[in-house]
């Protein structure tokens, strides 16, 4: 099994509708996330993808989220949490590179998990299933 990892970021604002703490106030995080994919099947170049066509697929979606109130974006139906972001952009890469989605096929190489930490100690992850 290979995997491949790549890294992203984005500044985002947001606030938490049915959370009761400090985080129900409006806020914001300097974002950091990381996309991985795996797979046993390597390329004539030696390679599971092109860490450029993965990097390319996860700023773009983390260009839509950045400088934004996230409680804008319908998706996250007033509570952006780090879990809902997570899925957000594992949809989003999907959506530019279908292949990556996973299925039964076990030779496949697909989107695994994205990781989104809010802060360096804060990590929500979203894995295919």
């Amino acid at each position: 099994m290979f995997q491949v990892r790549v890294k992203a970021d984005f500044a985002a604002a947001h606030f938490l509708q049915d959370y009761h703490g400090k985080c129900e106030n409006l806020h914001g995080h300097n974002y950091k996330v990381y996309a991985h994919i795996q797979g046993f099947s390597l390329d004539e170049g030696g390679m599971l993808l092109d860490f450029g066509e993965l990097k390319k697929a996860l700023r773009k979606v983390c260009e839509q989220l950045d400088h934004t109130n996230l409680n804008d974006i319908t998706f996250f139906a007033q509570n952006p949490s780090a879990e809902r972001i997570a899925l957000y952009i594992y949809d989003g890469i999907i959506k530019q590179i279908p292949e990556l989605k996973k299925t039964n096929d076990t030779k496949k190489t697909y989107l695994w998990a994205v990781d989104v930490f809010e802060t360096d100690n804060n990590r929500a992850r979203y894995i295919a299933d």
